[in-house]
């Protein structure tokens, strides 16, 4: 099963749509199962979208607008011959221009749950964070998988995590958590997760072949950079991990956004 998290940055790329479409063409090319977006935002004055096809609502708050980084993305694969189901959860305004949200693709169609996992619940305020839940049936398996975009460390990361572990333990397992995480690897959130009572193992970490050191280039406060990795795919124990790359760096796929992806070729034990 291929797996694919990226933090899309979505319209506040140069060339947004060039960027929308290389993407799109990766995904065609390698054909993945699951796809968890970040920063999948839509203009806030837009128009409301009339025809969502194999999409799950979880709220009539904000509705999907035309212009949904998301809904461009799922129509471009379609009008190629791929479909995807697919659900979109707002999180926050951002750059007083956006609704910002996370976004679930898949090609088997699953169910779906938002959870608020921030202390805050308000639009206006960016430490507003909800996962997405999804429930599917993949090799005669039903699986949990989770798209993440957590508050940084020390503002919210910690409470954050604890309301999703504590909601998970009532999820069939295996789990497949990706996203933006916020982490970088070894921190103390890092160490939070991989600590869980849920067992969790990080798929760069143990993947057979694993290949890419970060996908965030941070610029400090003095000017100086540090190459991180704060994006992740973590896996419970009944998950074997194959491949691991480090994906949109420039290298096989293109840069598309200031996050570099991580794609994860995964099989279930039975």
């Amino acid at each position: 099963m291929k797996c694919l998290t990226l933090n899309a940055h979505s319209f506040r790329e140069n060339l947004p749509l060039k960027r929308l479409f290389d993407l799109a063409e990766h995904i065609l090319e390698v054909d993945y199962d699951i796809i968890c977006l970040q920063e999948i935002n839509q203009r806030l004055e837009t128009a409301v979208a009339s025809d969502l096809e194999n999409f799950t609502a979880l709220s009539d708050f904000p509705k999907v607008h035309e212009d949904n980084y998301a809904l461009y993305l799922v129509n471009y694969l379609k009008k190629h011959g791929r479909t995807y189901y697919w659900s979109w959860v707002y999180n926050h305004i951002s750059y007083d221009e956006y609704n910002e949200g996370v976004a679930i693709l898949s090609k088997t169609p699953f169910e779906a749950q938002d959870l608020l996992v921030s202390n805050r619940d308000d639009e206006y305020d960016y430490n507003t964070r909800r996962v997405l839940i999804a429930t599917t049936t993949i090799e005669n398996k039903t699986i949990t998988f989770v798209n993440v975009h957590l508050s940084q460390e020390g503002t919210g990361f910690e409470e954050e995590w604890h309301r999703l572990e504590k909601a998970l333990a009532q999820k069939p397992k295996p789990y497949i958590l990706l996203g933006n995480f916020n982490a970088a690897t070894h921190s103390e959130g890092y160490q939070l997760v991989i600590n869980s009572p849920l067992h969790l193992q990080d798929c760069h970490a143990i993947a057979a072949d694993s290949r890419g050191d970060f996908t965030v280039l941070e610029t400090l406060s003095d000017g100086n950079e540090r190459e991180l990795m704060m994006d992740h795919v973590f896996v419970s124990r009944d998950v074997t991990v194959n491949t691991s790359y480090v994906s949109f760096d420039g290298g096989h796929s293109p840069i598309v956004s200031d996050h570099y992806g991580l794609a994860v070729d995964i099989s279930l034990e039975d």
